[in-house]
């Protein structure tokens, strides 16, 4: 099947995005990630200072159109499309999994007896982070070279974690802080480093804790069999984006009692078929990178709606970045959780000229 065949057969829909109240996901992505937590105050001086709420559930989804989305997936239990049936035969695009394994060569190592922060592969555009102490709630914040600050939960217990550096060459800060009582920190690490990033798709390509995989987990299968029929990475999208719409349901309970500290799991995700935005978005991601296909898993607002969705990479057309599909003439926006409920019309008057969704974060 040539590519003119495939974009006027087929919906070639390369960005999830799942709408979600405030008082759902949203919330979590923002309390567990950048969005909550941020310093009110100087760190530098080892003192306590409040990092922010634990439980912060921002405003309202002013939306009508987010809230049907949520309610009619989760009230019918059905997925939101009929099934599309894979081609038979193997495609000629080699679908072997590829899989990348961040390291710890602790060539170059920042930290004390609390923290281990090792930049030797920040030039494949991450950093892997250890923490030591004995306080039950710590956050990692990193402070791009374009002044963004992203805010972490590290995980007690965990061992290393890898964070994505998205925002390419540059100084970056990194500060880790304990809990001390309500929302009062106190700095147990801070510093700056700079990173030579050589490696542009790195980031993207790697898992981290928010995409977070491994080569022998049922995702990276699953992306294997969904690819199998593929000629291109334009089909791998395709097969992929339209196994999570016809598959995966929204958690309306869960979005209603979700935690701060909230990390998507994949695997979870595959298995129970169900789950909020970071899940749909994290599960869609790691399956497009086991294939060798950079993915983003962007956090932001659709007009004043948190969401979690994802952007890719092409190799016919780069980074495509916004909520779209071809049509066999030209790539459009669309929101594939507002189609599932919403009228035509008023799809059409939301998504616009695609100025209603801003990108904040991308892990």
């Amino acid at each position: 099947m040539n590519n003119g065949r495939l974009y006027n057969k087929c919906i070639a829909a390369v960005l999830l995005s799942v709408c979600l109240s405030l008082t759902g996901c949203g919330s979590a992505a923002y309390v567990n990630g950048a969005g909550a937590g941020a310093s009110s105050g100087d760190a530098g001086d080892g003192l306590p200072f409040a990092l922010g709420s634990d439980d912060q559930s921002g405003g309202n989804d002013g939306t009508a159109q987010g809230q049907q989305a949520q309610g009619q997936q989760a009230q019918d239990g059905t997925p939101a499309a009929e099934a599309t049936p894979l081609p038979s035969g193997p495609g000629t695009r080699d679908n072997t999994p590829v899989v990348r394994v961040p390291t710890q060569p602790g060539t170059d190592v920042l930290g004390n007896d609390l923290v281990s922060v090792d930049i030797s592969n920040a030039s494949d555009g991450y950093i892997s982070v250890e923490y030591f102490g004995s306080s039950q709630k710590v956050k990692m914040q990193l402070t791009c070279p374009n002044t963004i600050t992203y805010t972490y939960n590290l995980t007690i217990g965990g061992g290393v974690e890898v964070f994505p550096l998205t925002v390419d060459s540059g100084t970056y800060s990194i500060g880790v802080f304990e809990n001390v009582a309500g929302t009062e920190y106190s700095t147990c690490f801070r510093t700056d480093f700079d990173a030579t990033i050589t490696d542009e798709f790195g980031p993207y390509l790697y898992p981290n804790q928010y995409v977070n995989f491994t080569a022998n987990d049922d995702c990276v299968a699953k992306a294997e069999e969904l690819a199998y029929p593929a000629n291109t990475d334009l089909d791998v999208v395709t097969n992929v984006y339209n196994f999570m719409v016809q598959n995966v349901t929204y958690d309306t309970q869960l979005a209603n009692t979700v935690e701060s500290g909230y990390l998507p799991d994949p695997d979870r995700t595959l298995h129970s078929c169900t789950g909020i935005c970071l899940d749909y978005a994290c599960l869609m991601a790691s399956m497009l990178r086991s294939q060798g296909i950079p993915t983003h898993l962007e956090v932001g607002y659709a007009s004043t709606a948190y969401h979690a969705w994802i952007s890719v990479y092409l190799r016919e057309t780069g980074w495509v970045n916004g909520i779209i599909e071809f049509n066999g003439t030209s790539w459009e926006l669309m929101d594939p959780t507002f189609a599932a409920s919403a009228s035509a019309s008023e799809l059409q008057e939301f998504i616009g000229d695609g100025s209603n969704y801003d990108t904040k974060y991308i892990y």
